[in-house]
């Protein structure tokens, strides 16, 4: 971890969170593990300490699609997918084929720095009822 991050109380019990849930958790939802356990920080604190700790590079901020952004406290190159019926999001550890990104700078004129691949399917879950 960066010397220079400033974890307070409340970043370091938001981190913590985080890092513990296994659903890449919604604001809300890591607002009410935090109220679970204890916690009475002000909404203002979470988002606030959720934007903190994305431009410091300790979690990533999930944009998936028109829901509320999911967090993600696993911050090894890795990619998503999401269930379309019932919303999860698990983990993909397969490598993006570097031919693959190779094209995609040729066809774009851009040098890919980093990648963020979405998937969409039906969950095992899903799938079975």
């Amino acid at each position: 971890m960066d010397s220079k991050v400033n974890l307070t109380p409340q970043r370091k019990a938001i981190y913590d969170v985080i890092c513990e849930s296994n659903n890449h958790p919604t604001a809300a939802e890591i607002i009410e593990n935090l109220k679970e356990n204890g916690f009475r920080f002000a909404y203002g604190t979470v988002y606030n300490s959720l934007h903190y700790l994305t431009e410091a590079g300790l979690i990533h901020e999930l944009k998936l699609g028109e829901g509320s952004s999911r967090y993600d406290g696993n911050i090894d190159e890795h990619q998503h997918i999401q269930c379309e019926i019932c919303g999860r999001v698990d983990e993909v550890f397969t490598e993006i084929n570097g031919e693959w990104l190779e094209e995609i700078d040729k066809e774009t004129g851009y040098t890919v720095k980093s990648h963020q691949v979405i998937l969409k399917g039906v969950c095992p879950t899903c799938q079975n009822q």
